[in-house]
């Protein structure tokens, strides 16, 4: 038959007893009286079935079985004080994991700024970052495979909380070489019968939407030529001359050679960044990151 665990509170006051080797001192180190720590000895030798201890008048010794426990009676304790400081680390949301999902061009604007303040404020968080488009991402989102997402225009969805962080212009793409792009700006009108270059709208529906709409209320509905899934591919195809695009105003920053920006008239339309969670997630590192979300974008809703 195996014998019953050995109970911490009793390894605890062995260990003690091991390194003062003086019952008064090790009750007094332990708080009690004693006789309450001699019959936690007597208890643990029970459970071991030897003596831990050899005893004489003025003298006490480990045994040769009290030296075989020690290293085990301290790897006990030393492992239960660090999973208790690990489960309060956790339990507090000052350590653990926050699975973070973004839109690639957000990497150009909001991401660097939130993660470095986060970071400094939470530095025993591991951030697991993964990038992705705004549709995947609300699946990811729904099925628990990140818990945070930063995404473009998204719809209303009842199980998830959406908290804006940014709104920003669009731009046209344009090939450094077109006529277009000797303007400052640029009418979406004059834009009417060109080739277009968009995402797909299975990436991000709501910002697809957005930006042909916008077309639409200039008068025309766009041609699309080529639908590519990250705007820096976007990019890359208009500068071959596939077509031109809309995008967001943060895809600037991308400063590819070959490629123009112009401000589009009338400049009215804004996309909005958003980010995501679940609303029932109790982990509290989600409460962390949207609170940093506050401080980085205090005008947000």
């Amino acid at each position: 038959m195996e014998r019953p665990e050995l109970p911490l509170p009793q390894l605890h006051a062995f260990v003690v007893l091991a390194e003062e080797l003086h019952f008064g001192h090790a009750a007094a180190r332990l708080g009690i009286a004693q006789p309450p720590l001699s019959q936690q000895i007597r208890r643990l030798e029970d459970k071991v079935g030897h003596a831990l201890f050899s005893r004489r008048p003025g003298q006490v010794a480990l045994t040769p079985a009290g030296r075989e426990l020690l290293p085990a009676a301290r790897r006990a304790l030393a492992d239960l004080a660090s999973g208790l400081a690990a489960a309060r680390a956790i339990g507090s949301g000052r350590a653990g994991r926050l699975r973070i999902g973004f839109a690639a061009s957000l990497a150009l604007t909001v991401l660097p700024g939130l993660l470095h303040t986060f970071r400094q404020r939470f530095p025993d968080v591991h951030l697991d970052i993964q990038e992705m488009t705004t549709a995947p991402q609300i699946t990811a989102l729904r099925d628990k495979t990140i818990d945070i997402g930063l995404v473009r225009e998204p719809s209303p969805e009842a199980d998830l909380g959406f908290k804006t962080v940014l709104r920003e212009p669009f731009v046209a793409v344009l090939p450094a070489a077109h006529p277009l792009a000797a303007q400052r700006t640029v009418k979406l009108a004059d834009l009417a019968d060109l080739p277009f270059v968009l995402l797909p709208r299975a990436v991000g529906p709501q910002l697809y939407d957005q930006i042909t709409g916008l077309c639409v209320g200039a008068g025309f509905t766009p041609r699309i030529a080529q639908h590519a899934v990250e705007w820096q591919t976007v990019c890359a195809l208009v500068k071959t001359g596939l077509g031109v695009s809309l995008a967001p105003a943060s895809i600037r920053r991308i400063r590819l050679e070959g490629v123009a920006f112009r401000t589009i008239a009338p400049d009215t339309a804004r996309t909005r960044v958003a980010v995501a969670w679940r609303r029932n997630d109790e982990n509290p590192l989600i409460g962390h990151l949207l609170a940093t979300v506050s401080q980085e974008a205090p005008g947000g809703d």
